[in-house]
Parts: C-alpha cells; sequence; structure tokens
C-alpha cells in the first residue's frame, strides 16, 4: 500500500525535463568537442544526485502538508461565491504549492490552477469564487496539492476534500441586499422610489389626545365632545395584507440571459421581494403552475415562513411544457379566496400569445390585483440600435423594432383592462417588482 501511495503521488516537475534536454544537447555537441563529453557526465551525475535528494526530502515524512476547502452551507445562484482554501507547511522548509481544484462539472471551468510559496511551517490562505447559474447540487473533487522544493524537480502530490457537496439555493445574497438597504432606507440608491402616499390607506389604531403638528383632518368629534378636549383618531398602516407570486414555470421562461433563465430571474425576485413583504408585516404566498400545478404555499406571515418560500423556490423543477393558464385560474379561485396581490411572471413574445390567455387574466383581475409582470428581449437592443447597411440589415433591425413594439402594444391591451403590467429587462426584475409592490401599497389598490 505504501507503494502504491508512493507511485500515485509522485510526479516529476517540469525543470527535470528542461534539464534532461539541456544535457542532450551538449552530448550531441560533444560529438565535435570531445573536452566536453566529461563535463557533461558530471552534470547529468549531478542531475540524478539532486533528483533523488529532492525526492528524499519531499516523500521522507506524511502529512507534511494540511489543506481544507472550506465550503459555506450553501450558494447563492448567480452572485459570486467566495471559497476560502487554507493550507498548511509542516516542511522544515520552505516549499512551492501548485493547487489544482476540482470544481464541479455545471461550472465547465477545468483550468483553475493557484500557485503560492509557504515559508517554513506557517500557514498561508487565499480565496476564489464561483458563480452558479443553476440551482441544485454541486460536488465537488479532490483538492489536489502538488508540493514542490527549491530544486523543483519533483512533486508530491497531496489530495484533500474529495466529494464535499454544496445546494445552489436561489439567490438569497440579492434578497439580504435589498433587505438590508430597505431597513437602512436607501433604497432609491439601486431604483427604489418613494411614492406618495394618497388619502387613508392605513387601518385605525386608537384614538389620542390631540397634540400640536396632528393631521386637522383625523380629528374625531365625537370623542372630543365626551371629554371636551381635541381627540384625533390613530393610523397604522394596513398588515396581514396577501401577497401571492405566480411563477410561470413553463416553456417561455426557458429563454437564458445572461447565463440564466427567466425562471431564475423569477425565483431571485420571488425570494427577495418576499423577504420585504415579510417584513412589512403582510402574508406572503406563493403558486408555479405550467401544464398543470406545481406548487402551492398559502401565504403566511409567519417569521419561519422566508424559509419555507426558499425551500419551494430551490425545488421548482419543470419540463418546460406549455403552460395552462385555465388551471391557474381554477387554482386562484378555489384556493385563494380573500382579496390578494397577485404578481404573474410570465413572457409573451408575441401578442397572439397574449390574446390567448388574456380572458383568464381578465377573470382574475375582477377579484384580485393582478400584475403581469414579462421581459424585454434585452437581445433585440443592439440590433435596434445598429445601423442597418445592407438588405438582410434592413429586414433583421425591422423584425426586431417589430418585436419591440409587440411588446409596448401588449402593456397597453393590459392596461386597457386595468390590469397592473411590468416589463421589464431581467436585470431590473427585482427592483422593478418591489416599486411596483410599494405603488400599490401606497396607491390603496389592494
Amino acid at each position: 500500500m505504501a507503494i502504491i501511495r508512493f507511485i500515485k503521488g509522485f510526479f516529476v516537475h517540469q525543470r527535470l525535463f528542461y534539464a534532461l534536454g539541456v544535457i542532450g544537447v551538449l552530448y550531441l555537441i560533444s560529438y565535435w568537442f570531445n573536452g566536453l563529453f566529461g563535463i557533461t557526465n558530471i552534470l547529468l551525475l549531478l542531475l540524478v544526485l539532486a533528483f533523488f535528494v529532492d525526492a528524499l526530502v519531499l516523500f521522507r515524512a506524511s502529512g507534511k502538508i494540511k489543506g481544507v476547502r472550506e465550503l459555506p452551507e450553501k450558494f447563492s445562484n448567480s452572485d459570486a461565491n467566495e471559497l476560502p482554501v487554507i493550507l498548511e507547511n509542516k516542511y522544515p522548509f520552505a516549499v512551492t504549492l501548485d493547487i489544482i481544484d476540482e470544481i464541479p462539472e455545471q461550472f465547465q471551468k477545468r483550468d483553475f490552477s493557484k500557485v503560492i510559496e509557504i515559508p517554513a511551517r506557517e500557514t498561508r490562505s487565499f480565496s476564489y469564487s464561483l458563480r452558479p447559474t443553476e440551482r441544485g447540487e454541486y460536488t465537488f473533487g479532490h483538492l489536489n496539492v502538488y508540493v514542490s522544493t527549491k530544486l523543483k524537480l519533483v512533486k508530491r502530490r497531496y489530495r484533500f476534500e474529495k466529494d464535499q457537496m454544496v445546494k445552489v439555493y436561489p439567490s438569497f445574497i440579492q434578497m439580504k441586499k435589498y433587505a438590508f438597504l430597505a431597513l437602512d432606507n436607501r433604497l432609491t440608491m439601486h431604483g427604489m422610489k418613494k411614492i406618495r402616499r394618497l388619502g387613508h390607506t392605513m387601518e385605525f389604531e386608537q384614538i389620542k389626545d390631540y397634540v400640536p403638528g396632528d393631521d386637522a383632518r383625523t380629528i374625531n368629534w365625537k370623542a372630543t365632545a365626551k371629554r371636551a378636549s381635541l381627540m384625533v383618531n390613530q393610523f397604522q398602516d394596513e398588515k396581514s395584507q396577501p401577497v401571492y407570486a405566480l411563477i410561470d414555470a413553463s416553456r417561455v421562461m426557458k429563454m437564458p440571459f445572461k447565463g440564466l433563465t427567466l425562471l431564475d430571474y423569477a425565483i431571485n425576485s420571488t425570494l427577495a421581494f418576499s423577504n420585504i413583504a415579510l417584513k412589512k408585516k403582510d402574508k406572503v404566498g406563493m403558486l408555479t403552475f405550467a401544464e398543470s400545478i406545481k406548487n402551492h404555499l398559502p401565504a403566511s406571515s409567519k417569521k419561519t415562513h422566508l424559509q419555507t418560500i426558499l425551500e419551494v423556490l430551490y425545488n421548482i423543477d419543470t419540463r418546460f411544457l406549455d403552460s395552462d393558464y385555465g388551471a391557474l385560474y381554477n387554482q386562484v379561485k378555489r384556493k385563494i379566496t380573500q382579496r390578494s396581490l397577485l404578481l404573474l411572471y410570465t413572457n409573451f413574445e408575441h401578442i397572439t400569445a397574449l390574446e390567448r390567455q388574456l380572458p383568464y387574466l381578465k377573470a382574475l383581475s375582477r377579484k384580485h390585483v393582478l400584475v403581469v409582470i414579462f421581459f424585454q428581449n434585452t437581445e433585440l437592443d443592439q440590433l435596434i440600435a445598429t445601423p442597418a447597411e445592407t438588405l438582410p440589415e434592413v429586414y433583421h433591425k425591422t423584425i426586431a423594432q417589430k418585436a419591440d413594439l409587440d411588446k409596448k402594444v401588449m402593456v397597453a391591451r393590459l392596461e386597457q383592462y386595468g390590469i397592473q403590467t411590468i416589463l421589464t429587462k431581467p436585470d431590473d426584475l427585482t427592483v422593478n417588482t418591489i416599486n411596483k409592490y410599494l405603488e400599490i401599497k401606497a396607491r390603496g389598490l389592494l
């Protein structure tokens, strides 16, 4: 077993081949210069001696290098996730480490390599980042560490942390970012709008004594007459209003942008938005559908509900078949009986696709506040902005402009029936969704 471990861990450094190449050239030259032959023999002998000495000092004891890959509990989808690697040198001399990490196949990254030098009996660390674009389980292979001395003739391989698994969840980093900004009142720096509150869209809380600065319109005249002093009604924001994210998991959400599908953009947005709504004491629920109803999570405002939403979003899977809006309407009609805010994440690429589903959307909007969220095709922006010089380019640009116009026509068509809309770029989805939620709350539409 020891011999097998030695063979598996024994590698020859490139420098040895360079040295052998030089010696080979010297032997060739010595054919014409006889005096060089003896010198070359001595150099070869020294190289062989150095080779065995280098191998001896590297392999004379085991466990001289320790390596740890510190994987987080979970990865955040579409975000840069940092992975720290800690290495300890127990040799009594400085070594050079060539680190090759076996990154999960989903990243298709086969050229990862890091070279660092560690002094005798010291510890060094470094980190690198990975950006996943799919939810699911990612398995890391070995952390391979190739050790060499200053001679750099032999390398010894150490292997650590085999088959570590990490789950990639919807973007909780994005969720935390917007939650922090909301608490810190800095949402406007990231495109959030302050919506002026219209009228009294608040619940009655109590009657209190009037103090200078109170709104005179809130004076309670009956209480004032009884107490013989001015009394005013005190209100608080309406809470525990039901809000549902309806996620279309059909084939129209398969379209990719910057490595992510529209479905994953919608999932990331749902998580961030749900966190904001729960912090505002609203009840948040979720429903996913395609050719049938996939998941239905009733609205709740419990503190643990966000973790439940995260787990459901993580497990969303689809065969990307056509969506059945009739099944969606029946499910909402039967299960969501209270007037609610429905945020429908979907996509329509042609006006006829919208017309087919419009009767169901109109029916949903009669009882609930419906917001249809669909996407701009940003891949067409560059084509539209580029001047057309040839006849094929004119055709392509005309078709792109027609597709862009269709999206605007769809917005007008939906608003014609009182249906709220968000036409957004995938990158701006979360910001625009939260803005619409704040606007609806401020206008008292729910």
